[in-house]
């Protein structure tokens, strides 16, 4: 009697302990038909059509594991680990845990992360790309502009597009009435010099059907092919964006502009989006304009992406977008069609895409 009885205090106890904590596992996959058009060939010579099974079309496919511990008094202690898979093939090249690797304090002061994350600068503009920065229709403003361009011809310092960053350390301040902010620094880790060093945070104010942001990311590449080999150049990125709800439509708008510096000279690119989202049935039809301005080779594209999403249930979904991006002058921007392989455009070319797919989120 005496020992049920303890073995019945320790089961009390462990499901004590365990109701403090929790453990997810979760995922989507997404999976699709692309079709692309104006696609250049290995010499760059002539342009042809490529098609195949796609991946993350409409939102990018994944699996990870997230945990908190409530840890009393208003504290909670927390992991987050998330990596990419591609179901055209199975993940052909390694699985890892590149898209978050955390662990995380939070509580009424707010929230600190340390690991790898997306920067504070980017995270809360993914939702005024109305195609959620996946696909052929996503906005390309995060570009890495300075490859292939009179500042530079590769950029090998990794997250050069400022949508990442490793070793970084980042806060989230609560809410203060709809207004938030977030800062992050991402340590370089050199002895020498500040290659893939990252700073930058953002301000943001939600009320209702409104919705406003602004941010500032910082990153040094390295970047080969500058004069003399290499040197360290400065992405300097400004971003301001906002949506407002008018229930019948909702209106999206992103406005940027990414300034590099090497060598005593500066070079900026301006990209503008503007959307325009509604609700049909089960679904949600929507339209997006971006134009992209390239100062560093004085050259513009023009891109316009039509999509629609139809919800199944509250975890599946069918889509199907179509996009169009005309390349101007030496302007080679591509859309981006993930598991097609290389489908570069060629300068001053346009191309034209087409994916239907469909998403299952667990």
């Amino acid at each position: 009697m005496k020992k049920s009885l303890i073995a019945l205090a320790v089961l009390a106890a462990s499901g004590a302990a365990m109701a403090q904590s929790s453990v997810t596992l979760f995922g989507i996959v997404d999976t699709n038909v692309s079709y692309l058009d104006g696609v250049s060939n290995a010499a760059g010579t002539n342009t042809d059509s490529k098609y195949g099974i796609g991946t993350s079309g409409n939102a990018t496919s994944r699996l990870g594991f997230r945990g908190v511990e409530d840890l009393g008094g208003g504290l909670k202690a927390g992991f987050h680990l998330e990596g990419e898979i591609f179901g055209d093939d199975g993940n052909a090249s390694g699985f890892n845990f590149k898209r978050r690797s955390t662990v995380s304090l939070a509580g009424g002061f707010g929230e600190v992360r340390l690991g790898r994350d997306l920067t504070p600068g980017y995270s809360k503009f993914i939702s005024y790309d109305l195609f959620g920065q996946v696909g052929i229709g996503q906005f390309m403003g995060w570009s890495d502009w300075a490859t292939n361009s009179d500042v530079g011809t590769t950029v090998s310092t990794a997250d050069a597009s400022n949508v990442r960053s490793s070793n970084m350390i980042s806060y989230y301040t609560p809410n203060f009435g709809g207004l938030t902010a977030g800062l992050g620094y991402g340590f370089d880790e050199q002895t020498t010099g500040k290659a893939g060093r990252y700073v930058g945070g953002y301000v943001a104010y939600d009320n209702g059907p409104l919705s406003l942001a602004a941010s500032y990311d910082q990153r040094d590449l390295l970047v080969n092919g500058l004069v003399a080999g290499s040197a360290v150049l400065d992405r300097d990125t400004f971003t301001l964006g906002g949506s407002y709800n008018l229930n019948v439509v909702k209106l999206n708008a992103i406005v940027q502009q990414s300034k590099y510096k090497a060598l005593g000279e500066s070079e900026k690119v301006n990209a503008y989006a503007l959307g325009v989202s509604a609700p049909v049935g089960a679904g949600e039809v929507k339209l997006q304009y971006a134009l992209y301005d390239n100062k560093i080779i004085e050259s513009k594209a023009h891109h316009i992406s039509l999509g629609y999403v139809h919800n199944l249930s509250k975890r599946t979904a069918v889509y199907g977008t179509v996009a169009y991006m005309d390349n101007k002058d030496a302007s080679k921007l591509n859309l981006s069609a993930k598991g097609l392989g290389t489908i570069d455009a060629r300068a001053g070319d346009s191309q034209t895409g087409v994916q239907v797919g469909i998403r299952h989120s667990f």
